[in-house]
């Protein structure tokens, strides 16, 4: 039994939910002052985002419609 299927959806979810929670503890510790920590977390997300905007201009839609 697989409780957390892995999966394009899962995965992009758990990387948001990890660089999230990343801000948030870095934030809430008072080390997102330090140079390294803000490096990887902006890197992190603008590696993300330049991963889910690929994605999304190679995604191609699917007809649901069987052809007539």
């Amino acid at each position: 039994m697989n409780l957390f299927p892995l999966n394009r959806n899962s995965l992009a979810l758990t990387i948001v939910g990890i660089i999230g929670v990343g801000f948030f503890i870095a934030g809430l510790l008072k080390i997102l002052d330090y140079f390294i920590v803000k490096a990887l977390l902006f890197g992190s997300f603008g590696v993300l985002f330049i991963i889910a905007s690929w994605h999304a201009l190679k995604n191609n839609s699917k007809k649901n419609r069987p052809e007539e």
